[in-house]
C-alpha cells in the first residue's frame, strides 16, 4: 500500500483511540484527540493518570478500549510506545499511527511482525486532517 492508502485505511475505522493523550490544550496529545472531535470522529483518549479529558472518559490501557476501536494515534515517548504497540497487537487494533518523535524501530517492528498498518514516516494527523485551534 502507498502511504495514501495506509492513511485512508487508518482513517476508515469505526472509532479511534489516542494513546497518550493530555488534557492540557497545548500539548499534541490533545490536539490530536480535538482534530479527531473536530472531524466528528468518534474518539476514545487514553491516559493511566486521568479520568476525563475535552469532556470524554479516559480508559487506562489500550486493551480498556471498546471493540470498535481499529486505529490508535499513539502521542508518547518512543519507550512507551514500544509497550504500547504490543498491548494493541494483543488486543487486535489494526491501524497505528506513531505521532512524529512517537516512533522507535522495535516499536515498527513490533507492528509490523503482528501485520498492523502502520503510519510511522513523519506524517502527522494534524496535517492530514486539517486540525485548527479555537
Amino acid at each position: 500500500m502507498t502511504i495514501a492508502e495506509q492513511i485512508d485505511t487508518f482513517l476508515d475505522a469505526e472509532a479511534f483511540g489516542v494513546v497518550g493523550a493530555s488534557s492540557k490544550q497545548h500539548k499534541y496529545g490533545n490536539k490530536v484527540l480535538r482534530c479527531y472531535l473536530q472531524n466528528q470522529r468518534q474518539v476514545f483518549p487514553v491516559n493511566p493518570v486521568e479520568t476525563m479529558i475535552e469532556s470524554l472518559a479516559c480508559t487506562a490501557s489500550v486493551s480498556d478500549l471498546p471493540e470498535n476501536v481499529a486505529s490508535i494515534s499513539i502521542i508518547t515517548p518512543p519507550q512507551v510506545t514500544e509497550k504500547v504497540v504490543i498491548l494493541a497487537a494483543a488486543k487486535g487494533i489494526k491501524n497505528v499511527w506513531m505521532q512524529p518523535g512517537a516512533e522507535s524501530a522495535q516499536a515498527i517492528a513490533t507492528c509490523e511482525a503482528a501485520g498492523i498498518n502502520l503510519i510511522a514516516d513523519g506524517s502527522c494527523l494534524l496535517v492530514v486532517l486539517g486540525y485548527h485551534e479555537h
